[in-house]
């Protein structure tokens, strides 16, 4: 469990370097209004499973029925992410594809993301043979690391709710972008 959670929270700086870098520098989504609604959509819908995973795997155990409650969160995000790789080739028509960079950073985050599943699977199997219960049990990993992740899991939280106001097109939402030069295209 304390490698699969490592992982993850290597997975959190390089989906925060993404979604700076890519999503709002190179793409500025946000600003892209009804262009983009759907990736930023799926962005902010990911983003509440991956909350999920960051702010209770480093404390919780979800044992028994918990467990496939668990396994649901994650198939979720999973089809979240392949909807997602589709619907970029839509949104980012306009600017010539996903960027290369960007296209690595996914195939690397993807990678990480299997590796951190993987090594879950006997903590999973440990938790689905306990009785069923949300069990307050903080994971083997130094304190300051449960905080990080904990951390990771609020801004993750944060950048879906402004991926998901940008989505609906609300007043500022494409902050700090203008949508002027984007829009016209």
């Amino acid at each position: 469990m304390m490698v699969a959670l490592y992982l993850l929270g290597v997975q959190g700086l390089m989906g925060a370097f993404d979604t700076f870098y890519y999503h709002e520098w190179k793409a500025r989504l946000p600003a892209r209004g009804r262009k983009a609604a759907l990736e930023l959509m799926l962005h902010a819908a990911r983003d509440l499973f991956y909350a999920i995973l960051f702010g209770t795997l480093p404390w919780l155990c979800w044992e028994g029925a918990w467990t496939a409650a668990l396994l649901a969160v994650i198939a979720a995000e999973i089809v979240l992410t392949l909807w997602d790789f589709v619907a970029e080739i839509a949104v980012r028509k306009e600017l010539g594809d996903v960027y290369a960079g960007e296209r690595v950073t996914h195939a690397i985050m993807g990678i990480l993301y299997g590796a951190m599943l993987a090594l879950l699977i006997p903590t999973l199997l440990s938790w689905w043979q306990s009785p069923t219960g949300l069990v307050l049990r903080p994971s083997p990993i130094p304190n300051w690391t449960r905080i990080l992740l904990a951390a990771m899991g609020a801004g993750v939280i944060i950048s879906g709710l402004r991926d998901l106001y940008a989505a609906l097109e609300l007043p500022g939402g494409s902050w700090p972008w203008k949508t002027s030069h984007i829009n016209e295209r």
